[in-house]
């Protein structure tokens, strides 16, 4: 939803220290800035935070892992579940796969992710928000848009189902959240494409 919105900048950080960067370019910037963090993120994971005067531009994504054969774009908790899931698609396939961290919703670094989707060819998008109208809707248009000619299969998305909430009942629960496993079986599909 707010995306949507004209002159609102959203961050979301997956990584401790583009928290920590972030946080000081939105205060110091004159923009209203929409901070956003993923609860389950603040017991499980852990980094380095640089001391001083770090910063993190707003709207630059970060390559989080290089690659050749496919690329992965996701932000926030999806990041981590991406890197669990590379790791056993590259160990299984023997493929390179490239891991992009948007950091940045709006504005989106859309250099980065064109020149990704133009060298490997094949790109998923990984969101934990419905799929219809989402960041990763707006991010294969993108890439759609300006890569078409250097893409080798379609843009892919992996997004939580059409559901109004998230369900209570742990099965439920596990069918509705997107997890290492399912971005794991979307990118061995993708890579086979």
């Amino acid at each position: 939803m707010f995306v949507h919105t004209p002159g609102l900048r959203v961050v979301t950080p997956a990584f401790p220290a583009d928290a920590a960067g972030l946080l000081r370019t939105a205060i110091r910037g004159e923009d209203p800035v929409l901070f956003l963090e993923h609860k389950k993120m603040y017991r499980a994971i852990k980094g380095p935070v640089p001391a001083g005067e770090y910063e993190v531009p707003i709207g630059k994504a970060r390559v989080v892992q290089e690659g050749t054969d496919a690329t992965v774009i996701g932000y926030g908790m999806m990041v981590h579940e991406a890197q669990k899931a590379i790791a056993t698609a590259t160990e299984e396939t023997g493929a390179s796969i490239e891991l992009i961290d948007l950091r940045s919703l709006k504005p989106l670094d859309e250099e980065c992710l064109i020149q990704s989707a133009k060298k490997t060819g094949k790109v998923l998008v990984v969101s934990e928000a419905n799929e219809a109208c989402s960041v990763a809707s707006e991010v294969a248009a993108l890439i759609g848009e300006e890569a078409f000619a250097n893409l080798d299969a379609p843009v892919m998305r992996l997004a939580a189902p059409d559901v109004p909430a998230m369900p209570f009942s742990p099965p439920l629960e596990h069918a509705f959240l997107i997890d290492a496993e399912k971005i794991g079986a979307e990118l061995r599909r993708l890579i086979s494409y």
